[in-house]
């Protein structure tokens, strides 16, 4: 219903004729740094977004980069979205300001009649990127060129203003928020400005838990949706418009929140759909977002707790899922539930020891093609149980199905040490099971002591089950003969051992998509036949130099 009435204000709207100013009336700044590599490659005609790369060129045979054959809708959304523009911007050349222009021109005249560019979300994220770009691709265009910007512009301000509230129920909805803003002020329209700010209060308590937490339950959604935030603010003070208080309550929220995903290196823990980040754009956002304190221990509305010992670093996933939406599919095939870039990882950690990261997830391919993103997606890419080679949450296209709907946690504190006990009940419905993991951090940080059991109802035996602990690229590691532990090599040389009681312990090959993929490993603890529960324990130990034998398991 809210679709079928939002459909029938933009019909309305767009009976009504546009006014288009020459230019825009307020100078804007896009605020985060940009990738030169990126940019780059895109001047060889290839945009990649969330490591996925197409061939994204102006004028190219059938309408290459724009239209559903070029790439999945996640990738043409973020090609649509114009984002990349601060790529080319971070060259610096008249090359990449030139081919700034040339690929608008191009949407203009062939993609922006493709439904993934009416999507709210698209057209915010576009709105926000031409306007905080202008001076770098269009204040100095011929004047055919900017007419044409500056009429698509106000075209979508006006279907824009019309469509709000947006209908997703993730980040998106908050970027056509901020990109319905942005246009409002710099097309001078006070009463789409007018309707906007009066639908931030309400999409802000949608977007964030009490705790700061996004919905999404994603560290890169949670990073999106900061920056979201600090350009509303800064885009409602720079046009003189009072904030509503929500704002400045969430982002004195959002930001410490976004501490806690953060490892030592910096950069963003793997959870739910996130690549690692660049360190210096989450300081940055942090620094605008005036983010104060340290990371909080925990987010327990959100569902994400954080160990720290010593030098040692946990971070685990302790909440349920995202809430979906049965309806499926929003705008232009985009996924419209907060679940749509959720993984089935309920109970995995990472972990990480100064600036080096030991135990990790495997990271996230979002804009792929389904059976890659959903490979990066299923448990047995995570650091958790997984219970008879049967994910932990039901995958979908557009988010999950059936799913863990009770996550229940604890945690404990004393004279420095950590203990945190959590279980799900996602196999219930198949296997009539709970996983339940007990996770113990010395006050040293030289001992992470876990177990992890498998509770089935009545008498019943539990089916097999396997625990995996993907290693970072950096780690070196070997097994023992007798399969009772493997040795682990940090990047620093500092040495741990993983030992198991009750299971095989097994060294695989695995992957790492935190940045650009990579080759890995994974230590794998094969439950005995018959067994319930499995003891491991990651122990800090001296390695042995050339020549010298292992350390006693």
């Amino acid at each position: 219903m809210i679709g079928i009435l939002r459909g029938a204000r933009q019909r309305l709207a767009r009976l009504r004729p546009v006014r288009v100013p020459d230019a825009p009336a307020r100078a804007f700044r896009d605020l985060w740094p940009g990738d030169a590599a990126r940019g780059a490659r895109l001047l060889r005609g290839e945009f990649e977004t969330a490591g996925t790369a197409r061939m994204l060129r102006p004028g190219a045979p059938g309408a290459e980069g724009w239209d559903p054959p070029s790439g999945t809708p996640a990738w043409r959304a973020a090609a649509h979205g114009f984002a990349w523009m601060r790529d080319l911007r971070a060259l610096g050349t008249d090359a990449a300001r030139l081919h700034a222009r040339a690929l608008t021109a191009d949407w203009l005249n062939r993609g922006a009649d493709e439904a993934v560019a009416d999507a709210p979300e698209v057209t915010g994220a576009r709105l926000s990127a031409w306007l905080g770009h202008w001076d770098f691709f269009a204040a100095t265009a011929e004047d055919g060129f900017r007419r044409a910007v500056m009429t698509r512009m106000a075209q979508d301000a006006r279907d824009l203003s019309a469509a709000l509230p947006a209908e997703a129920e993730h980040r998106g909805a908050l970027a056509a928020l901020k990109g319905a803003m942005a246009a409002a002020v710099a097309l001078e329209e006070d009463a789409y400005l007018q309707r906007a700010v009066r639908f931030l209060p309400a999409e802000i308590e949608r977007q964030f838990h009490p705790d700061g937490g996004h919905v999404e339950r994603s560290p890169a959604a949670q990073l999106l949706a900061l920056q979201d935030l600090i350009e509303i603010r800064n885009l409602l003070h720079g046009a003189g418009v009072e904030p509503p208080p929500h704002l400045a309550a969430v982002l004195d929220r959002a930001a410490p929140a976004l501490r806690l995903f953060r490892h030592g290196d910096g950069a963003l823990a793997l959870f739910n759909g996130t690549r690692e980040e660049g360190s210096a754009l989450v300081d940055l956002v942090l620094t605008q977002g005036q983010a104060r304190g340290r990371a909080p221990a925990e987010l327990p509305e959100t569902g994400f707790e954080r160990l720290q010992a010593g030098r040692t670093l946990v971070i685990v996933d302790t909440g349920a899922p995202p809430s979906g939406r049965a309806a499926g599919a929003g705008d232009g095939g985009l996924p419209a539930g907060a679940d749509r870039l959720a993984h089935a990882g309920t109970l995995a950690f990472e972990m990480s020891v100064g600036r080096d990261r030991l135990i990790v997830n495997c990271g996230a391919a979002p804009a792929a093609e389904e059976a890659w993103r959903d490979a990066l997606r299923a448990t047995a890419a995570h650091s958790t149980l997984i219970l008879s080679d049967t994910n932990s949450a039901e995958l979908r296209a557009n988010g999950l199905g059936r799913r863990p709907e009770e996550v229940e946690t604890a945690r404990h504190e004393a004279a420095g040490a950590q203990w945190l006990e959590a279980s799900h009940d996602g196999w219930r419905r198949s296997f009539g099971a709970l996983h339940r993991r007990r996770l113990y951090l010395a006050e040293s940080g030289d001992d992470l002591r876990g177990e992890d059991m498998v509770e089935m109802a009545g008498d019943a035996a539990p089916p097999g089950f396997v625990l995996r602990f993907h290693l970072h690229p950096g780690v070196v590691a070997s097994l023992l003969q007798d399969e009772s532990a493997a040795l682990l090599r940090l990047p620093s040389g500092m040495g741990w051992k993983i030992r198991a009681k009750g299971a095989r312990v097994a060294l695989e090959e695995s992957v790492y998509l935190g940045a650009e993929a990579r080759r890995s490993n994974q230590v794998v603890l094969v439950a005995e036949e018959g067994e319930a529960s499995v003891q491991w324990a990651i122990t800090r130990v001296s390695m042995p130099g050339p020549g010298q034998a292992a350390p006693e398991s």
